[in-house]
Formats: structure tokens, sequence, C-alpha cells
């Protein structure tokens, strides 16, 4: 967000606002130079709901005893600051909000009023449940309000009477109109930002009667958040967030205490004893990180003692996005995540990996591997070649697919030389289509897939891990339809640097297996031969060799084929906001029958280096020699399906 200040959403007609320049009641003040605001979060930008689907999640985990009011003296009470309007407000200038014009991400700016103040809240031109969801936060008001603080008599006429206009024509209760329903928490604290610029801008200590309004819509938004708190994820933690806001200012303690019990129960099931979220994805995953860090301040300033378990379980989960981090400094495209960077937040491990290796302190894990699913690991920091030279991958497994995970179980990222080798397909947003389904289907993930049979989310155990200094390996076992047992083994290499999986899988009935490897959409892929594709970036020092070895299964004609921009079905494309759709590379390794073995090999070399391998066996083992641009390494497959190196 920009430095300016910024701020939520408010109401009054006209008349009240010239109505209030001539209050002597009450205790005032000189105008101030304008309301604080807290820096943005990184909070996604889009909606963050499915139609249809329940908001619901219901704490698992025992709450946490130690945030109470506080009987110190070190805390300051009675303080809510404006959390502003994460960037919402940044394409809405005050001269768009005087014509009553609204824009939001790349769509063109849509006048959604008469001119005057009067919106049409059923607006939705580019039925885009993020820009319908967006309008009923108000948080595209915050510069007209950040104006009005300063005493902008022209903006807090605009911005007053399209919150008020926005309180005549959604009585409560809103929850039938689900951008209404789903935008309450981000509407609280607009208008509680409102208020502040009113108090502020009037150069009052106490609301005028002309904006009792405003009070009054506080108080129906904390009764609707009291009815309907969305549990353990990063809703139920901003519903409760604005609920704490609204009682802090109004001064009701039934408010804060409510608040405060549901920020207890909800903390040790939004991050769990490990650090991972339930939501299931990094962007998320990072949001929640400042998220619970934004709760800590609000209880502090407000006269609560927000205890130590949630800062705990923040430094937890720092660590986790640390070891989620690529060596480009991003995180990978889990879940509902665009391309997004790794914050450096101070004094935790994302500083060092946020910044390539260039501040803080060298964290002092290289792999990580968590129950709730994920495993993230890399060949090293950078202590022995450059930082963005490592290697890194991500795989996962765990639960059956929740709030914002994909289908993605099993599935790999991957990077090395610099650059992403194997990707997800990414998040195309929220609107309910095939663009939706597929990115967060199974075929959208580097993994083996079934797709004769429905899917079936299902939750994917790891059975075996061995993590040494120049390899690891894991396998997976689940079942992903009717009938289909799926077991994936993966073996990872540092120096040389490859990936080697062995996908394995029966069925009861016939199917088609496919192993898919997503790759980046500036490559171009081409197959080399029945067993061999290349992949490369015109111009580019390197190249990705991937590669299937036949493994107790001959390869059929069409045994590697290469998708891309596919729209029948949808396959081959990349989506690293959900704005942005690119046609890129998917390799298929491909099997039909009751059975698979798909043994596969992806290899990141120079531009001009190539792979050789040759096969034996030893016993009951079969083992792959290999040389990597002249490096050369053995890896083994024993009778039971566990890969591990050799040399």
């Amino acid at each position: 967000m920009s430095a300016k200040l910024v701020g939520w959403i408010a109401a009054a007609s006209a008349a009240a606002v010239v109505a209030t320049l001539t209050i002597t009641g009450g205790s005032s003040a000189a105008p101030s130079a304008g309301i604080a605001v807290t820096p943005d979060l990184p909070e996604p930008k889009f909606a963050q709901f499915e139609a249809g689907r329940s908001n619901v999640i219901p704490p698992t985990a025992p709450p946490a005893t130690d945030i109470k009011t506080s009987t110190t003296t070190s805390l300051t009470a009675g303080k809510y600051t404006c959390p502003g309007y994460s960037s919402i407000d940044d394409p809405n200038p005050v001269a768009n909000l005087l014509k009553d014009t609204y824009a939001w991400s790349t769509f063109a700016p849509y006048k959604v009023g008469d001119g005057n103040g009067n919106i049409n809240w059923r607006l939705n031109p580019y039925n885009n449940p993020s820009w319908y969801m967006w309008l009923h936060s108000l948080r595209w008001l915050g510069q007209g309000i950040t104006a009005a603080g300063t005493g902008d008599t022209v903006a807090m006429d605009r911005v007053t009477t399209i919150a008020k206009d926005w309180v005549t024509d959604n009585p409560y209760s809103w929850k039938s109109d689900i951008g209404a329903y789903e935008s309450t928490m981000h509407r609280t604290n607009v208008l509680l930002c409102l208020r502040q610029a009113v108090l502020s801008g009037l150069g009052q200590t106490t609301l005028p009667p002309a904006y009792a309004w405003l009070d009054q819509t506080l108080t129906d938004h904390a009764s609707f958040l009291i009815a309907n708190w969305s549990g353990a994820w990063n809703h139920g933690t901003d519903e409760s967030i604005a609920l704490f806001g609204v009682g802090c200012t109004l001064d009701r303690a039934d408010y804060k205490q409510t608040a405060q019990d549901r920020l207890a129960a909800g903390i040790t099931t939004s991050i769990d004893a490990e650090g991972s979220t339930n939501e299931q994805s990094t962007a998320y995953a990072q949001f929640n990180y400042s998220l619970w860090g934004r709760a800590v301040t609000a209880l502090q300033e407000c006269g609560t003692d927000p205890g130590t378990t949630i800062s705990s379980r923040r430094a937890l989960l720092a660590n986790w996005l640390a070891l989620a981090t690529n060596s480009q400094g991003k995180l990978p495209q889990i879940g509902d995540s665009e391309v997004v960077s790794t914050n450096q937040f101070a004094d935790t491990p994302t500083e060092y990996a946020g910044s390539l290796g260039t501040k803080g302190v060298v964290p002092p894990q290289r792999v990580g591997v968590y129950s709730a699913g994920y495993i993230f690991g890399r060949s090293g920091w950078g202590e022995t070649r450059p930082f963005s030279q490592e290697s890194t991958y991500s795989i996962r497994f765990g639960p059956s697919r929740a709030l914002h995970g994909h289908s993605d179980h099993t599935g790999i990222t991957y990077t090395a030389r610099g650059r992403d080798i194997l990707i997800t397909g990414g998040h195309a947003g929220y609107q309910n289509d095939v663009w939706r389904t597929w990115a967060k289907g199974q075929f959208s993930a580097s993994t083996m897939t079934t797709p004769l049979s429905a899917e079936k989310y299902p939750a994917t155990k790891l059975t075996r891990s061995l993590v040494s200094t120049t390899s690891e390996f894991y396998e997976f076992t689940d079942v992903p339809g009717v009938g289909i047992n799926r077991t994936r083994a993966v073996l990872v290499l540092k120096n040389p640097d490859l990936i080697m999986s062995l996908d394995r899988a029966s069925s009861t009935t016939a199917q088609q297996f496919q192993t898919l490897w997503h790759l980046p959409s500036d490559q171009k892929a081409t197959v080399y031969s029945r067993t061999t594709a290349l992949a490369m970036k015109t111009g580019d020092a390197m190249r990705t060799i991937l590669f299937q070895v036949p493994y107790k299964q001959a390869l059929p004609a069409g045994a590697i084929l290469i998708k891309q921009g596919q729209t029948s079905p949808i396959q081959g494309w990349h989506y690293p906001n959900i704005t942005t759709r690119n046609s890129a590379p998917t390799l298929m390794f491909a099997r039909s029958g009751y059975s698979a073995s798909i043994l596969s090999f992806i290899v990141p070399v120079g531009a001009t280096q190539g792979v050789t391998y040759a096969v034996r066996t030893s016993g009951t083992a079969t083992i792959v020699d290999l040389s990597v641009g002249g490096v050369r390494t053995s890896v083994g497959i024993s009778a039971g399906g566990s890969l591990y190196r050799i040399s």
C-alpha cells in the first residue's frame, strides 16, 4: 500500500455534513492532520469465497488461555487504529468518488451511482464476485475518507453520503446478499475509519448527533459479526478483530470479550503446533502471519493482554514461510495463491529467505515436513553457491482439500538453476466457471491423474521418508478415485540437482493414467523421443530434460505427449494471477489399462548439456546410472519401491 493515509466507509447526507459544521455542543479540538492508518497487510486482493459453500470452520484444537483484559498500566486502553483499505482505494481518487465511479483490478472504472452518491448496490457489470464484494466492502472510499479526516468537507460529504446509502439500501440483516455478507468484516473496519475521519475532520472528540446513524450501523455490524462467525480461519480472525474494534470504539465490553474469546479459540486451529495454517494456500499462510500480528496490536492498543500463544504460533509460521520460499524469493503457488514474494518480516527466518540471503540469519533447517500436508526442501541457503542457484521443491499431501486448497496431493513444484522448473496451474480466481474448476483440480498439479474417474479429494499419507545430506526420499499413498490405489515415490538429489519420481497405480476398472509435469509458460517444450522431452526458453542458459525410463511396464505408443493451450479438455495453462492466463506446456507420461508404473526424471542442465543413463539390476533392486552434464550419479529402486541414492 502507498504511504498515503487511507480509511474505510461512512455515510451522512450532505445536509448532515453542513449541520455538523455549526455544532457547538460537546468537546471539540482543532482539526488534526488526519487519522492514523496501519500499513497494508499482504492480503489477497480478491473475493475469498465461493457461492454456495459453507464458510464456517469450527475450531478443532483447545483454545488459548492467555488472552485477557489487562490489569497492567503498560497497555494503552481505548484506541483502535484504522486498518486501512488493502490498496482497494488506490485506483479510486476523490475525483472519481465525486462522480460515483468505482474501479477495481484490471477492470475499467465503472459509474455505479447517479453522480450524487446514490449507488446501485446490485450492479455487477463484469460478473465477477471479487469486483462485487469489494464494492460492498466500501474500501474503495479510502482516499475520500483520508481527505475527510483532514477537514475536506467535499470529500466528507461524498463518502458519508455513499456509506449511508449503503446502510439505507442494505438494511440489517444483509445475509441474503453474499457480496454484502462476505464483506461485512471489511466494511465494519471502513465504518470505524470513517467515524475517526468525521471526528478528526470536524475537530470533535465526540460524535455529533447528525452522525448517530454511524454508531447505529456499527452496532448492527457488531450484531451481524456475533451471529455469523466464520470460525478458525482468516475470515473468522478478521471478523473478530473488527468486532473488537467496534467494542473498543463504542466502549462495549461485551463485544470485546466475545472477540477475545473467538481469537483465543481460533489461533490454535488457524496456526497449528507446527506452524502450518489450515488454509491450504501459501499466499493465505503469509496473510495469516500478518493478520494475527494485527490482532496482537489491536488487543494491546485497547487494553487487552494478547498473551504468548499468538506470538509463538506466528514464530512457527514464519519458519514455515521461510522454508516454503523458493530460490527466487517467492512462495510456490500452492492452493489459491498468486505468484507472490515472501515478505521480509524483521527478526524472523523470512528476512533471510525473502531477501535472497542478503539480510538476516541463515535458517537452521534445510527441509521441513509438516503433518498438515507440506514438504519444503532445498539444496541449501546460498552458503556454497548463489542463493538463486539453489534448487528448491515443495510436495503436497495430508488432509482432504479444504478452504483455499486445491486437489494437488503428491503434486511437486521445483526450482533450479535460477528459474522455475515445475509449477502448478496457478490461481484462476473465484468465479464459478470451467477455468476455476481446472485450476483447483487434479489436472493443474504435477502429479499422476486418473481422468476417467471422478475426483475424490483424498487424504494422502506420507508412508516413508528419509532425509540425508545429498538426497531426500518420500513415499505417498492415497485413493484418488473409486477402486483406484495410487503410490508416488519421490527422490530429490543435490549435486547434481534432479527429481526422480515413481508413480504406481492399480484400478478395479480400466483407466487412463497420466503423470503430468507442468512447465513454465516462457519455455517451449518439444518431444525428442518416446522417452524424452526437452523444455527451454529461447536464449536461456539452461534447459530441462524430462524423460521416463521403462520400469515393469513397456512404453506404449503415445507414452509421451505435450499439451499446451488446450481448451477441450482444458490443459496447458498457467495463471500467475487471477487476471492473467498464459499458455504453458504440460508434459504427459501416459498409460492405460488396469495398472501403471511410470518412472520419471526431471533434470535441469546447462543449455548445451545432456543426460545419459543406463539401467541394470543388482539382486532384487533396479539401478539407474546417470551422467548429468558430465556429473555421474547412481540411484536405486528397491523391490518394494523405495528410491535411494547410491553415489
